[in-house]
């Protein structure tokens, strides 16, 4: 059936209306998309700035940050199997008395290793070293040797990345558990019980993934700076200072020249046996 000329009108009429509502809503500031029948609209959000890629990013990353909190969420602890050990990073030696925890970090060196050994060896003091994967890899004539004197071993990553705690968890994960492989192959069948991140930038990840493996998250609590070369007098200062309780101290015997530091050892651990401390290694429990 064709349309009658009113017809035509009545369609006219209807689509100017039409028209003019739109119109109107459109001058109003209402949704593009008009709501169904029944179900109220929900307003568009205002307008703002455009946001770039870099605060895209930075938003992104705060937002992990505060999914990842500094505490041992189980979430993050339960990701990489049962913990062993506490996550908690260990700062105290072993002991409840006057104990004392040296630790030895960024080597095998084959100058520097076989120096500190000697001295430690004549003071009769036991240590923990903290060993660079590679180097491990590269020397582990020194890594047989510092466990045959019966020295504690801690990984300290495949390759000191001090921004491994900014990178993606997988590289993580591979820093740490290459970096322990490397050790253990040098002295198979020796455990190695601790874990250092690299500057000491742990994470919660790496600290789970650490502890998930058997070693302990290790910090330190007297720090003499010695890789930067300070001078004798200002290292034997630092650790010659007001202790804290049970206290966890850092040395180097790799990243450079440790001759500062082998004479602060010298001169250092005869102070410490004078004045009453036991030689013992870091914490591996509860803090």
């Amino acid at each position: 059936m064709g349309i009658t000329r009113s017809s035509a009108s009545r369609l006219r009429a209807g689509s100017a209306v039409a028209g003019a509502a739109l119109a109107l809503l459109a001058t109003a500031g209402a949704p593009a998309l008009a709501a169904s029948a029944g179900t109220p609209a929900i307003p568009a959000p205002p307008a703002g700035p455009a946001v770039t890629a870099d605060q895209q990013s930075q938003q992104s990353e705060q937002s992990q940050q505060s999914q990842r909190s500094s505490a041992d969420r189980p979430a993050v602890a339960g990701a990489y199997g049962k913990a062993t050990v506490p996550l908690g990073i260990s700062r105290l030696a072993q002991g409840a008395g006057h104990d004392i925890a040296i630790t030895i970090d960024d080597g095998p060196d084959p100058r520097w290793t076989p120096q500190v050994l000697k001295v430690l060896r004549e003071n009769h003091v036991k240590a923990t070293f903290c060993m660079i994967g590679t180097r491990a890899q590269q020397y582990p004539d020194l890594v047989r040797a510092v466990a045959a004197d019966g020295h504690q071993l801690c990984d300290h990553s495949v390759d000191h990345d001090v921004t491994m705690d900014h990178k993606p968890v997988a590289y993580q994960k591979q820093q740490i558990l290459d970096g322990k492989s490397m050790i253990e192959k040098a002295v198979p069948g020796v455990a190695v019980n601790y874990y250092r991140a690299p500057g000491g930038a742990f994470t919660p990840d790496s600290r789970a993934i650490a502890a998930a493996s058997g070693m302990r998250p290790l910090g330190w609590s007297v720090d003499p700076k010695d890789w930067s070369r300070p001078g004798l007098p200002a290292i034997v200062a630092t650790v010659e200072g007001k202790l804290p309780a049970q206290p966890t101290v850092l040395f180097h015997d790799g990243g450079g020249d440790r001759s500062e530091t082998v004479a602060a050892l010298k001169e250092y651990l005869p102070w410490l046996a004078a004045r009453g401390y036991t030689f013992t290694f870091p914490k591996l429990t509860t803090p």
